[in-house]
């Protein structure tokens, strides 16, 4: 693994604790879709945040928050609502799987309802959680919220 990586899935766990101290709720990490990753999907209450982590070992490169651009930003967004098609093809899965009764739909049981997810969240919204590693002492980090 080259070292970026480490510092990188550092700044990841650094940013998964944040956000739980902070009460949110964590639905997925990592998840991969067709065109990238996402680092955090969580709920924050009823708001379903996506968060971008960006992790530096220290200035020389800029400020973490930077290196989220518009492109990226546009990703996310893209990735975003592939999430949302499998985690609603997931939730009807785990629903049907609940009311399944014994010998399955050719018995006449439910059939797998699609929920609409966007009435589940009061928002949906993409933050960034810049963390910059220190010679010595803890992680400074820093939650930009609502970045698009």
């Amino acid at each position: 693994m080259a070292k970026k990586d480490g510092v990188g899935r550092y700044g990841e766990r650094v940013a998964v604790r944040h956000v739980e101290a902070r009460g949110w709720r964590v639905l997925d990490t990592n998840w991969r879709g067709s065109e990238g990753e996402l680092d955090i999907v969580a709920l924050d209450g009823d708001v379903l945040v996506v968060v971008e982590v960006k992790t530096r070992s220290g200035p020389r490169f800029g400020h973490p928050a930077e290196a989220v651009t518009p492109r990226k930003l546009t990703r996310i967004k893209r990735l975003t609502g592939q999430w949302l098609t499998v985690f609603r093809e997931r939730l009807a899965a785990e629903r049907l799987e609940a009311e399944q009764p014994a010998g399955g739909p050719e018995t006449g049981g439910p059939v797998a309802v699609l929920p609409d997810v966007r009435t589940w969240f009061g928002a949906i919204r993409i933050d960034v959680v810049a963390v910059t590693l220190q010679r010595q002492g803890p992680a400074v980090v820093e939650h930009l919220e609502a970045v698009a």
